[in-house]
């Protein structure tokens, strides 16, 4: 990870001085610079790789699992954390819900009831206080 960093921040600062504050050997980052990449990172970036061709023929709609289930399908021996890692480093995400489309749905409008009861709910004017005398019989 230090290394790394070196390597991201070459242009802003010297590489001496970026060794000396993270107490690392520049001798050890020039070695690191130089190495061919880890075994297991060029293995991420093949299945990375496959995950994005399995990701572009579902649609762009699955997530992790169901990629985790193609690569088994492939012959792929690889493990499920080990899919969540890749497809969150490369961006895959699932789609998740199906958005409803603008327009009418459900049947006819609902009918406005009769007043069966025959209330009066016009108003002589705002604010008034309806006192009603409510009796209870036991």
């Amino acid at each position: 990870m230090r290394y790394a960093f070196v390597a991201e921040h070459r242009g802003q600062f010297s590489v001496r001085a970026m060794c000396r504050c993270l107490r690392i050997q520049p001798s050890g980052f020039y070695a690191w610079l130089k190495a061919p990449p880890r075994k297991r990172a060029q293995e991420d970036a093949r299945q990375t790789e496959l995950l994005k061709e399995a990701w572009v023929e579902s649609g762009k709609v699955y997530g992790h699992r169901k990629l985790h289930d193609d690569l088994l399908e492939q012959g792929e021996d690889v493990c499920l954390n080990r899919v969540a890692r890749l497809t969150r480093l490369a961006g895959i995400t699932a789609q998740i819900g199906y958005k409803r489309r603008p327009g009418k749905y459900g049947g006819k409008p609902s009918v406005v009831v009769d007043n069966t009861l025959d209330r009066q709910f016009d108003v002589e004017a705002p604010d008034n206080v309806w006192v009603t005398d409510i009796t209870l019989s036991n």
